[in-house]
């Protein structure tokens, strides 16, 4: 095999861009071979912009069955991507879907269940791991060099919306469309680098505050607390009712401090740890030295491309994915542990009572205001600036 022959289900935002950085030869070892959408208009599309050689189907279960395809990349609403994998997994083809990995946990655990099962390759579409900010992060965490983490701060309030944007469609912002707000629409990849850099914490405290600054029933206005197996505290700002809003992310080590802002890494070191420096130091108002430090990085930040190619590569030689499929789970379990947390009105341990979660989940869809079936609205979350 010289192409893997990939499948696209879902051609909203994400999915019409993934097609067309295929089939323009970014990803030379892929080759789309079919698409699906429920919407005609989008078909449409696709008969109209994609060469002749892709089949065009209705629904992604006819894609899968039919279609003349080594893999599949999952492109659809929250609620279909366990279910969707799951089907193309079993029916042998490989799988790549698009964030969050589902709605809540127990589906996600199933989709890895049957991954774990598979001998096909299952990876998710966390195309901000292959940023090189966040890669020098991690690497920089991991490395230990520079002792524990001890503190974690991330706001991310630049995810403005209008009321326009939620009144664009009858799914978006309810329990029934979507599952969620901006924690499960906006935020699946700060979550999930949050817990790929810093690693999952075991105690979160949250506040989610529904329809604070817009006519809509789930969260638009986040503040969590987070504590860590080692000690340390953390905590995650989110919203889509602030401007200007800010994107800066903390983290401070024992023997440095890291601050991501504005896609700029800067990196104070210090010569002795603070641990170290606070017992041994005779000075009450002492403070450890150090100095910011430049940090060289490769620069490169090819984003969905650069998880299109390791997804064919992985297939056709078993070289690493960006993100293994199985790792979805993480960051959703981080944003349910949220969300279960504020309907509590209490604190709660991961890994969460996922069965708990469920139940809260399904009263709040019961009563969702949902104006068309999320089965008819195949719409895309993939591209967070664009949802």
């Amino acid at each position: 095999m010289n192409k893997v022959r990939i499948g696209i289900i879902g051609l909203g935002n994400m999915g019409t861009d993934h097609s067309k950085n295929i089939i323009s030869g970014n990803v030379p070892e892929l080759e789309l071979k079919a698409v699906a959408d429920l919407k005609e208009s989008r078909r449409a599309w696709a008969k109209e912009n994609l060469p002749d050689t892709v089949q065009i189907f209705e629904n992604g279960d006819e894609l899968i069955e039919k279609g003349d395809i080594d893999a599949v990349l999952v492109a659809t609403p929250h609620y279909d991507h366990p279910r969707l994998v799951i089907k193309a997994l079993n029916q042998g083809l490989h799988a790549l879907s698009e964030k969050p990995a589902g709605v809540y946990t127990l589906q996600v655990r199933e989709m890895n269940e049957v991954a774990a099962k598979s001998d096909k390759v299952f990876a998710m579409m966390f195309n901000q791991r292959s940023n090189h900010v966040y890669r020098k992060m991690k690497e920089i965490v991991s490395s230990g060099l520079y002792g524990q983490i001890k503190r974690v701060n991330w706001i991310i309030t630049d995810w403005y919306r209008t009321q326009a944007y939620y009144n664009s469609g009858g799914w978006r912002a309810t329990w029934d469309g979507e599952g969620g707000g901006v924690l499960l629409n906006q935020c699946p990849h700060n979550l999930d680098l949050l817990q790929w850099i810093c690693g999952l914490p075991v105690k979160v405290q949250a506040f989610c505050h529904n329809g604070k600054w817009h006519d809509i029933e789930v969260e638009d206005d986040v503040t969590a607390y987070l504590e860590f197996e080692n000690g340390a505290t953390g905590v995650f700002v989110t919203t889509t009712g602030d401007a200007p809003g800010t994107n800066r992310f903390e983290i401070t080590l024992e023997r440095a401090k890291l601050v991501c802002e504005n896609n700029e890494l800067a990196f104070f070191e210090m010569e002795v740890s603070e641990r170290e420096f606070c017992v041994t130091s005779t000075e009450g108002f002492g403070r450890p030295k150090g100095e910011w430090v430049k940090l060289e990085t490769d620069g490169e930040n090819l984003q969905h491309t650069a998880v299109l190619r390791a997804f064919a590569a992985n297939i056709l030689r078993g070289e690493p994915l960006i993100a293994r499929g199985e790792e979805g789970i993480n960051g959703l379990m981080l944003s349910n542990a949220m969300h279960l947390s504020s309907w509590l009105g209490q604190a709660v341990t991961l890994p969460i009572d996922e069965e708990l979660f469920l139940e809260k989940l399904n009263e709040l869809r019961a009563s969702s205001k949902a104006k068309v079936n999320v089965q008819e609205a195949t719409f895309d979350t993939t591209n967070s600036r664009l949802n």
